[in-house]
């Protein structure tokens, strides 16, 4: 006999994301059911605009990753238009990018994830003395005597005291799964509250280069803002250099900071392998060190894995209609009326929105049916994992040398196995694995941005393809990116100098789909299953989870219960 545990909604994540799962008499996990509670249907708002202001418009699907889906929409437009930028926009593109990498996954880490592992309340019995050491063991970080951690003991007291814990509110504190001794969460907690000051300064980056963060400008064709070191209208040999010092920053704050607390945390948890799931994965490459569309020079190359089988990487088309595919037999939509199908291609694809769920307040979703606004993407017929993840198993299956090595060394300090990293735990020091290759290609990104100024090059934009004149009367193209959470693809389809059909296919879609035609689950319930709850009043479990996949469901309808006020709920049964 089973229970039915219902999560909703799950927080510190972006968007709506409610988890049902059904739990036997063991308080083992034996199925599970993933469904985004929230529709937005932005791919309407762009039909029969004009294709150059689209990245405007869907740059508002999210405003956590704040730039990931304008990148994607203007290579869908430029990939239609057959424009190729002037490289100083690719770089800059790339390092505005990596910006946002380095600055998703440090915040992730901290303020998001992290205090699945770390609890908060235990810091105030640590020793700061014995947090110092430690804290100089691992690493040079300036901020490490007895004293400074003293003080931001004695701010968790403080909290802990006037029984209002603020940021640190609803956690599940003293639960039996956390591990750490309360140095090491004081170690932890300390540098929480020093990220919330870091990550401000890395987005400047954005504001130097894209006029504004969240949601920089771009421009179809290269990059809006104009390089120029002699002038204040432009970007300036004083702003390149605060660029150049806000990269080595970034990459001290990772390698001195970042990195040291995940292998210190991870090394308490590394018995923790429940989270694996479906053992297959995605990436769409990108970051390339010549053209985009030289896919021989991607960092992060692309490829499938299936099964876990690092010995062969398959190949992508995004083109292809029998690759990429969306079913919606689980989700509230229908196609060509119809509230089943096959599955449409992105080119071909439809937003047709048909609620056919329960009526708020619910217990629970019938999930024999429909019961998700999420379409289920799938490669070949596929369920994947896309992410930080599925990247370093693809470069590491495709042999790329510095993926190889980092790899190899993290786990040689841990103490595991490859297939160690096919876990929760896994999918955490995977991203931060990411960040460190992310800030040494930014640094090499923006000295190459460097040279070529030097060299007498500042052409950021190419105007030879502006006019719709110049367009051909129809024109198909995908974009297509990697962003911090995974493979993000639009698909455009211009007609008559106007957007005829749009479709965004975005990494968390991948990662919570519902069923599909063939029943086939998707990557957070897949990985959600065999785990077993230690408090199923206080799932824990549930959460490192579908944390490690860091979702984003972008949020812009926004449910209560009006009867009872509720925002935050756990149901049982």
């Amino acid at each position: 006999m089973s229970e039915r545990i219902v999560v909703d909604p799950i927080t510190r994540i972006e968007g709506h994301l409610r988890v049902e799962v059904d739990v036997d008499e063991k308080g083992v996990i034996k199925d599970a059911y993933s469904s985004g509670t929230a529709v937005r249907g932005l791919e309407l708002i762009v039909r029969d605009r004009d294709p150059r202001d689209v990245w405007a418009y869907v740059q508002r699907i999210c405003g956590v990753c704040t730039t990931t889906h304008a990148l994607a929409s203007v290579r869908a437009v430029e990939d239609a238009l057959k424009i190729k930028i002037p490289r100083n926009a690719h770089l800059i593109r790339d390092i505005m990018n990596e910006a946002v990498f380095i600055h998703d996954h440090v915040v992730h880490f901290y303020h998001l994830h992290a205090l699945d592992w770390v609890d908060v309340v235990s810091a105030t019995k640590a020793n700061p003395a014995e947090t110092s050491k430690i804290a100089q063991s691992i690493s040079k970080w300036p901020n490490s005597s007895p004293g400074y951690f003293a003080d931001v003991q004695n701010k968790v007291k403080k909290l802990v005291a006037s029984g209002q814990l603020g940021i640190f509110a609803n956690g599940y504190w003293g639960h039996k799964a956390y591990k750490l001794p309360p140095e090491v969460n004081l170690l932890a907690v300390a540098h929480y509250l020093e990220a919330l000051d870091w990550q401000k300064e890395i987005v400047k980056i954005h504001t130097i280069f894209g006029g504004k963060n969240p949601h920089p400008h771009y421009v179809v064709g290269g990059m809006a803002t104009p390089i120029d070191i002699n002038s204040d209208n432009g970007v300036h040999a004083e702003r390149l250099m605060h660029v150049s010092q806000l990269i080595d920053q970034a990459r001290d704050f990772v390698t001195q900071v970042y990195i040291p607390d995940l292998l210190a945390i991870g090394s308490f948890y590394k018995d923790w392998t429940y989270g694996g799931g479906l053992n297959n994965y995605l990436c769409y490459g990108d970051f390339s060190t010549g053209s985009l569309y030289d896919h021989k020079l991607y960092r992060m190359p692309r490829g499938v894995v299936l099964n876990g089988n690092l010995n062969e990487v398959l190949e992508v088309d995004l083109e292809d209609p029998k690759q990429v595919q969306e079913f919606i037999d689980h989700s509230w939509y229908t196609y060509d009326g119809k509230d089943a199908g096959d599955g449409k291609h992105p080119y071909d694809g439809e937003t047709e929105l048909n609620y056919t769920g329960p009526k708020a307040p619910y217990k629970t979703l019938d999930t024999d049916k429909k019961y998700s606004w999420l379409k289920a993407p799938r490669w070949k017929e596929n369920p994947m994992e896309t992410g930080p993840l599925a990247r370093m198993m693809v470069g590491y299956a495709a042999g790329k040398k510095d993926i190889v090595n980092i790899v190899d060394d993290t786990l040689k300090k841990l103490g595991l196995p490859i297939s160690a990293l096919q876990s929760a735990l896994g999918r955490t020091v995977a991203r931060g694995i990411e960040s460190v290759l992310i800030s040494e290609w930014m640094r090499n990104d923006m000295d190459a941005l460097l040279k070529n100024i030097k060299n007498g090059d500042q052409v950021t934009f190419d105007r030879s393809k502006w006019e719709p004149n110049t367009w051909p009367e129809r024109a198909k193209g995908v974009g297509w990116i990697e962003a911090p959470r995974g493979a993000l693809g639009h698909w455009i389809d211009i007609e008559n100098g106007k957007t005829k059909n749009y479709q965004a296919v975005v990494p968390t879609t991948w990662n919570a789909s519902p069923r599909d035609h063939q029943n086939n689950i998707g990557a957070y319930e897949a990985s959600l299953k065999g785990t077993p709850l230690l408090n199923k009043e206080q799932p824990l479990e549930i959460m490192r989870i579908i944390h490690s996949f860091d979702p984003c469901l972008a949020c812009a309808v926004h449910l209560t219960d009006l009867e009872s006020k509720n925002t935050t709920e756990i149901r049982l049964g």
